[in-house]
């Protein structure tokens, strides 16, 4: 018997090593259901789930010095978040990437692994776990999608558009594709 499943196509850029500038990413909730609050008269009112998940985006750059979340939005089946991911040395301060890098020569003399973890997906992951390790102290069952949506900022002018985006999310929220009314 075969056992093996056939590889899913990533969604990720095959050009982009997503290990430096700025994404808006959307996390969507398992079967999109509504367990991160509700918007109420305009207003999104965050479950407890949701207010642990906006402790942890709040607090992201304690955890991990490479990553900072410019501006979220948490609404009840899904976040948005700007993302600026950046290469920091051992003192913190933005390091010139190129410098690291090894080359081919030093990774054959030294044995060293060349490719470098995406830090995007690394904090993506490390954010759910956390919020679904949390999650099950109250509730069982899957938190969120298997995957993520991401998209490079690209540009003052994009990067615009999404913050005006975020910022009019929870006043579109019965526009939004994302919308579903529950019981």
């Amino acid at each position: 018997m075969n056992t093996s499943f056939p590889k899913r196509k990533s969604p990720r850029a095959h050009w982009l090593e997503y290990n430096e500038g700025m994404y808006f990413i959307t996390v969507c909730t398992h079967g999109h259901r509504q367990i991160l609050g509700k918007v109420r008269d305009g207003v999104m009112a965050l479950s407890r789930l949701g207010e642990y998940l906006d402790t942890c985006l709040r607090n992201v750059s304690l955890h991990q010095a490479n990553v900072e979340v410019i501006q979220y939005v948490i609404m009840p089946n899904h976040f948005h978040a700007i993302v600026d991911i950046r290469q920091k040395d051992a003192l913190g301060n933005e390091a010139d990437t190129a410098c690291r890098v090894p080359t081919r020569e030093q990774c054959a003399e030294n044995r060293i692994r060349c490719e470098r973890l995406p830090l995007l997906s690394t904090f993506v992951g490390s954010l759910k776990s956390a919020v679904s390790r949390y999650a099950h102290t109250m509730m069982s069952g899957a938190v969120w999608q298997p995957r993520y949506h991401d998209h490079a900022i690209r540009g003052v002018e994009d990067g615009n558009n999404i913050s005006l985006y975020i910022d009019n999310n929870v006043a579109n929220w019965e526009k939004d594709c994302f919308y579903r009314i529950e019981d």
